[in-house]
């Protein structure tokens, strides 16, 4: 019998590795290594999804040392086309409040040391990103959150640092100077992992934290990992909600570009 389709992936982020319950586990081979976990694959919506835990089960991976190859190949193997990637975030922009959705629609790239592309040769090859996320994902995370009337961001850009650290207060004045909103490190290479395996990806941050504190309010201090666990847990409901409001309202057949980002990149 033909195992049913998995159309859509998600990659968990810090506290959320358990969206779909009583879920069968998938485990995936890939040429990169074990991923970070097995997947666990269920329904939600009437959609076949397939939940894989970027950090692993016991977020025993820190954002350098994920191995972010293997989870996407492991989504691609199991035949997902779409792939959502909620994460915790922080913020460098006063009106962007913890607690608030962003559907980012840029990326800047600020990471050193990590494996970054499925093409190290023979052929070369050059994939287009100058929208790193799909617009059509992105539409359903947009209209999900209007439909739950949740605080949300319809679009903002993400500076991905290496981490594990976080920002020193002259890094984090530099971002916000370049009027960037959002600042994470699991962002890239993920999202252009998934352009040269011809996935739509989406990225939805969930502000935690206002970075290294906020100019002039000196009761805000800087982010540490305790208050990004908590805000983060106080808002999982939110999320899991939104995800499920957001996924059956992902067309089933993709228009946009992204599952054809390979046509005239190789040489």
């Amino acid at each position: 019998m033909e195992r049913e389709r998995v159309e859509i992936g998600v990659f968990g982020g810090s506290g959320f590795y358990e969206l779909i319950q009583g879920a069968q586990e998938v485990t995936v081979d890939t040429p990169f290594g074990d991923p970070s976990a097995p997947m666990t694959v269920g329904e939600i919506g009437g959609r076949r999804v397939a939940f894989l835990p970027r950090h692993g089960l016991k977020h025993q991976f820190p954002p350098h040392k994920i191995n972010y190859r293997a989870n996407l190949w492991a989504m691609k193997s199991a035949g997902v086309s779409r792939v959502i990637g909620p994460c915790a975030a922080g913020s460098l922009q006063p009106e962007v409040k913890p607690g608030t959705f962003v559907i980012c629609d840029q990326l800047v790239d600020r990471t050193r040391h990590r494996s970054d592309t499925f093409y190290d040769g023979p052929k070369t090859t050059h994939v287009a990103f100058a929208d790193p996320y799909c617009p059509e994902l992105r539409s359903a995370a947009i209209a999900a959150c209007e439909s739950l009337d949740i605080p949300f961001k319809p679009g903002g850009t993400v500076v991905v640092i290496e981490g594990p650290r976080f920002s020193t207060r002259a890094e984090s004045k530099w971002f916000s100077g370049h009027g960037w909103e959002v600042i994470n490190m699991t962002q890239y290479p993920e999202a252009i992992l998934a352009r040269e395996l011809e996935l739509c990806y989406a990225n939805i941050s969930l502000i935690t934290d206002y970075d290294v504190g906020l100019a002039g309010d000196p009761s805000i201090k800087p982010v540490t990992q305790e208050e990004v666990l908590r805000v983060f847990k106080e808002n999982n409901e939110r999320l899991r909600e939104l995800l499920n409001a957001m996924i059956p309202k992902i067309p089933e057949e993709p228009a946009c570009s992204c599952q054809s980002a390979l046509e005239g990149a190789q040489f």
